[in-house]
Order: C-alpha cells, then structure tokens, then sequence
C-alpha cells in the first residue's frame, strides 16, 4: 500500500492521493509512505521517483546495516527498529529517501512509529515547522525512544533473577540469564550500528538540513549513547549473576563432596574390621570369644567416633 501527503505551496494539507495521480508541482513538499508494497508497487521507486538502482536493492534485500548514501537530490537512510514477539526480540528495516522536497518512507511491514508521525501531521494545524528533515526527525525519534521499553524490561528480569524471590531452580535461572542475555546481544547488534549512523549524520557537511536542527538529532544520539551503555552494563551484570551462580553451585557440590568424603573416610576402617571378620576361617581365636562380637562393635564404635572428632578438629565441618 502507498499513502501521499502533500503540503501544497499555500501551506494546505492533502491526504489519501492516489500516487498515479499526484501532481508533484503542485506541492512545496510531500512525504510519500510505502507500507509493505507490493511487487507492483516496488516499480514506482525507480519509474516514478527515479531512486538509484542500489538504493532500491537495499530496500528489496532485508535487514541491510544502518547506514546513509548520498545523491544528487537526496539522502538515503537505512534504520533498524525493534519489537518484542514470543520472548525474542525481531529486527525491521525503516528505509527513508529525504530530500528538500520530498521524504519517502518505505517498510516490509506496519510502522508504527511511522504511523504515530503520520497521524500527527495530519491532525496538525500549524504546518510551517514541517518539512521532509523534521518528518524524518520524528520518525527517528520514535524509533530510537521504543528501544528504552526493552531495555528496561530486560533489567527488570534481571532483577528478578538475581534476587530470585520465588526459588527458582538453578537450571532455570540460567535459561532466563541466557535468554536475557541473547536478548541484550541483538539490542547491541541494532543499538550500535545506529548510534554509529547518527555519528556520521551529525558530522556530515552535505546534510545541511540536519546542521541546521543539530540540537534535535544531537538529542537522538544522546539517547544512543545511554542505550549502549545500558546495554553494555547489562550484559556484564549478566556475566557477574552467572559468575555467582556457577561460583554459588561450585561452592554447594563441595560441601556434598564433603560430606560424602567424611562419611566414605569413616566407614572405610569399619569396613575393613568388618571384612576381617567377616573371612570364613576355622583358625580365627577372636570368633570362640563369649563377648567378641560386642568387642569389635565397640571397638568400631571407638574409631568412628574417634575419626569424627578428629575431622572436626581439623576443621572440615566449618
């Protein structure tokens, strides 16, 4: 699907024109959306608008890196927005044409971000601030502030893992540690690409334009910048929970080996007494005796609770 706006030179809004029917000289601007297009609709890109074959292949081709190539009358963008579907985070291509006199948005699936800006250019009255720079100003911003939901509920899982109020199992935990984890891993994998796009936006000299509103896409990069940081910090704070864990799991099975390890070291002489006596030997003075068999008990009983003081002199039971 293909939706027009046009801001017609007396500052007049036009909505839901037919893209085969516009006349683009009647417009000091127009921002021209393709919402998951079809094959028939992909045409208009080079017939109608006449965008370089390679900015047409990145567009057909998904999920190119974040990016910005320069033509003779605009400026091509590729971002990357984000959503949460099923526990896993899935990646969008927002791909923009902007020039002086026009802006093109063209996406695989619905925007919403794209959606939001649109519905607020058409309710607004006031049109002498828009123009196609501030339109892709918007939309970035959208883009850039649904990211901080994310990430804030990524910490908030964290949170709960590392403080564990319902006792979870171990095994559960670190499936949920890793699945944050993952999660964190393809939020820097957008984060940083785009942080880096706006970085070269900013410190570009063809981009006039966004000189010229350096103070509001400055305001995106700040944003940018604290995510990564977020991001980065999060991830350690994953790496310190499992380090604790492993090191928490490491600590309880040696206190079961421990254990184990005492009770096999106080049975080892008792067995061996008792193998003794248990051998079927004719010549064996001590199986004649009236109270041998209450001897070797006690005597068993002595070197067991002997063994078990002096484990705990050496201090194995702390």
């Amino acid at each position: 699907m293909i939706n027009v706006i046009g801001i017609t030179h007396d500052n007049k809004l036009e909505a839901d024109v037919p893209l085969e029917q516009v006349d683009f000289s009647r417009y000091q601007w127009f921002w021209t959306d393709f919402d998951q297009p079809t094959d028939k609709e992909l045409q208009h890109l080079a017939y109608t608008f006449k965008f370089h074959p390679l900015a047409i292949e990145d567009c057909i081709h998904r999920l190119q890196r974040p990016k910005l190539d320069y033509y003779d009358d605009h400026t091509f963008f590729v971002t990357h927005n984000v959503r949460e579907e099923e526990m896993d985070l899935v990646k969008e291509e927002l791909d923009f044409f902007v020039g002086d006199q026009f802006i093109v948005t063209f996406h695989w699936h619905a925007s919403k971000e794209v959606k939001q800006v649109w519905d607020r250019l058409l309710a607004h009255r006031n049109l002498d601030k828009w123009n196609p720079f501030y339109v892709f100003y918007e939309v970035l911003d959208k883009i850039v502030d649904n990211y901080f939901p994310l990430v804030y509920e990524i910490e908030e899982s964290l949170a709960k893992i590392e403080d564990n109020t319902q006792n979870k199992s171990m095994d559960v935990l670190m499936t949920e540690l890793f699945d944050s984890r993952s999660l964190l891993l393809s939020l820097r994998q957008t984060v940083n690409p785009m942080r880096d796009l706006l970085y070269r936006m900013l410190n570009s000299h063809h981009l006039n334009e966004i000189q010229d509103r350096r103070e509001y896409f400055s305001d995106i990069y700040d944003h940018l910048l604290k995510l990564s940081e977020m991001v980065m910090s999060n991830r350690e704070l994953t790496a310190d929970i499992r380090d604790s864990y492993l090191s928490l799991n490491s600590h309880q099975t040696n206190n079961v080996m421990k254990v184990l390890t005492i009770i096999t070291s106080i049975f080892a002489p008792l067995t061996f007494i008792a193998g003794i006596y248990g051998m079927n030997f004719e010549n064996m003075p001590e199986l004649t005796w009236q109270y041998g068999y209450f001897v070797v008990l006690g005597i068993m009983g002595i070197v067991a609770v002997a063994m078990f003081g002096w484990f705990r002199r050496l201090g194995w039971f702390k």
